[in-house]
């Protein structure tokens, strides 16, 4: 079974082409069975290879298979590859099923839009690409993935493109994850100059032969990857292009902003583990930026109208926890809260696009409330998400992916109690803004018109998500459920376990019980708050310190004032100072000669036939004279 994976990114790149090609000729309903067709066999292929990986593993297991030779230049080789082991394994279920369920979601969704075999399209071109990035088995192709899910992030954020504020929402995102992805590319240049190749495998081995840890070539080559994480998966300082990016349909949030796209910077690192093991400053500073990035976003969450402002404010947030994982070396943690970051975050944003969709497109959340009766499945399968990215305790797959995140901070040797400290705090803050929006959405006075219910094929992902928002976290048991750890046994014969403190105080168990008291404490906390004492709330928020912190939380602390101003407009003056220059003046008398020379040969267009033939004549004669006198 192993040896159709090629088929996995194969399939939705085919319905690609099918829309682009003949979409616009195709009525709805063949549209939807390609654009989600595709990706359903795309996803039952998946668990297949998945199924057969696990009962019988390949030797070492891992699975390579070259398809062709891509490139084979001066000693340089790369193939079109790919490479299953147990973490491309994760990362190609988890996008292949969720992706499935978005797209049977979006054909209900997207039904009434004009472009919806063109949002198709897009959608299996980025799916195609992701799959390529998690599957290829050298950096190029990852990167050629890299760079595809850049531009149909792109084109998905800018989808609705009549209006101008979702076209500069697609450019934001668009040069924002360009400044990393130079940086990537730069490390791509030292690697291959210094280590020879590409493929991932080899070239950890190589570095692990040819630098001693902590040496100044892996920091530089980790550091050039991290910057290209950091803007792909929106974490500090790049990660003001997210929030914007709502701008795209509620599908797109949840596929590209919720389990695929922004998760590619935490893949890079994992699948790149040998070469930041021997850079350990870069590992302290991927820790360090998950922290902050979880608490900054967390707090910017709080202070949101939008609905889905919120959750993409909370998707940087709990990027910042996976990020937190990888910089204590606990690898597994992080990708275990990838797998229900993937589930529950997703079922927040379909859920999220069902209310819109049933109030009109409204997106503030003020003007909502009381949804709970109305739409009762949005309202129990939104409720469980929400817990789960609380984390609730033990009955929700959050609660045991963040809390082995949380243990591990305190209890890896690179951790730290600081870095632990930071995490309880953003969880803390996690439970009271999500259920800020619950509370304030589906509770308290309806203030929106409902127009219509959602249908099966949106009810359908919903459930389905929800469920397994809860039963996901029991592949992880911890000791006080049996010590049943399925999750990090598997992804260990690809991933290092993480290397304890020898000093470490506490249990396991305690830590847990710890993370839940403050889970539950949050979510009392804004029952109180945005439930019972919503007045009183309102009276701080219109008093002069609570308006000026709410408007400084609300912009994201004001990163994007920043760099308007440090950047942005010193860059357009020194573009002005330097628009007629010399430069300009060479390349404007190139174009003075082209026009001068094109005036020039259409004078000759007479459309006199005697003058042609004569040119003809004329011509002959002056090469016969070469040729005899020269």
């Amino acid at each position: 079974m192993l040896h159709f994976v090629w088929l996995v990114p194969t399939l939705p790149l085919a319905g690609f082409f099918m829309l682009a090609l003949v979409g616009s000729r195709l009525p709805r309903a063949a549209t939807a069975v390609i654009g989600a067709g595709t990706v359903g066999l795309s996803a039952l292929i998946s668990m297949l290879i998945g199924a057969a990986f696990m009962t019988n593993p390949p030797p070492d297991y891992f699975y390579s298979q070259d398809l062709w030779m891509w490139i084979n230049a001066s000693g340089f080789t790369a193939a079109i590859g790919l490479y299953l082991d147990a973490l491309a394994l994760l990362m190609m279920v988890v996008v292949t099923f969720v992706a499935f369920l978005i797209h049977l979601y979006s054909t209900e969704f997207m039904i009434d839009d004009d472009g919806y075999s063109r949002f198709f399209a897009y959608m299996n071109l980025f799916v195609a690409s992701m799959l390529m990035l998690v599957l290829g088995g050298n950096l190029l192709l990852l990167y050629l993935g890299w760079e595809g899910v850049g531009l149909c992030s792109y084109l998905l954020i800018g989808f609705w493109y009549s209006d101008p504020a979702n076209g500069a929402a697609a450019q934001k995102a668009f040069i924002v994850t360009r400044i990393g992805d130079t940086a990537m590319a730069i490390g791509l240049f030292l690697l291959v100059t210094k280590l020879g190749t590409l493929d991932i495998q080899t070239l950890m081995r190589r570095a692990a032969e040819a630098w001693q840890v902590g040496s100044a070539l892996p920091i530089a080559a980790a550091a050039l990857l991290l910057a290209g994480a950091l803007g792909k998966s929106a974490q500090l300082p790049l990660q003001t292009w997210l929030p914007d990016a709502m701008a795209g349909p509620t599908p797109v949030s949840a596929l590209i902003h919720a389990a695929t796209m922004v998760t590619a910077g935490v893949y890079l690192i994992a699948r790149m583990h040998g070469l930041f093991l021997l850079a350990p400053p870069v590992l302290t500073a991927v820790a360090v930026i998950g922290a902050a990035t979880l608490l900054v976003a967390g707090v910017s969450a709080l202070m949101q109208r939008d609905i889905k402002r919120v959750l993409a404010y909370s998707t940087i947030s709990q990027i910042g926890y996976m990020f937190l994982a990888l910089g204590v070396g606990a690898w597994t943690a992080a990708m275990f809260h990838f797998m229900t970051h993937a589930l529950f975050k997703s079922l927040l944003f379909l859920g999220a696009g069902a209310i819109i969709m049933s109030l009109h497109h409204e997106h503030d959340i003020f003007k909502m409330g009381g949804l709970r009766r109305k739409l009762p499945v949005t309202f129990w399968t939104f409720l469980v998400a929400s817990a789960s990215l609380a984390g609730f305790p033990l009955v929700t797959a959050g609660f045991y992916s963040k809390d082995l995140i949380l243990w591990n901070a305190w209890s890896s040797s690179r951790g730290s109690p600081w870095l632990w400290a930071a995490g309880l705090a953003g969880a803390f803050l996690t439970g009271i803004y999500i259920f800020r929006l619950v509370f304030t959405v589906f509770y308290g006075e309806e203030h929106g018109h409902m127009e219509k219910s959602p249908g099966l094929r949106i009810h359908i992902p919903l459930v389905v998500l929800a469920v397994l928002a809860v039963v996901a976290g029991f592949v992880e048991a911890p000791e006080f459920l049996g010590g049943k750890p399925w999750f990090s046994g598997f992804m260990e014969t690809a991933l290092p376990s993480p290397v304890k403190s020898p000093v470490v105080s506490g249990s396991e168990t305690l830590f847990e019980f710890a993370a839940g008291v403050v889970a539950l404490a949050a979510i009392g906390l804004a029952y109180i708050l945005f439930l019972r004492a919503r007045l009183m709330v309102q009276r701080l928020g219109l008093s002069t310190t609570g308006r000026l912190a709410a408007r400084y939380f609300f912009v994201g602390w004001g990163f994007d004032w920043l760099y308007d101003r440090v950047l942005i407009r010193p860059f357009i003056r020194l573009c002005g100072f330097a628009k007629d220059d010399f430069i300009d003046r060479v390349y404007g008398g190139i174009a003075f000669a082209i026009r001068l020379f094109h005036h020039a040969l259409s004078s000759t267009e007479t459309g006199r036939v005697r003058w042609y033939a004569a040119g003809i004549v004329f011509g002959a004669v002056v090469l016969v004279a070469i040729a005899v006198f020269l």
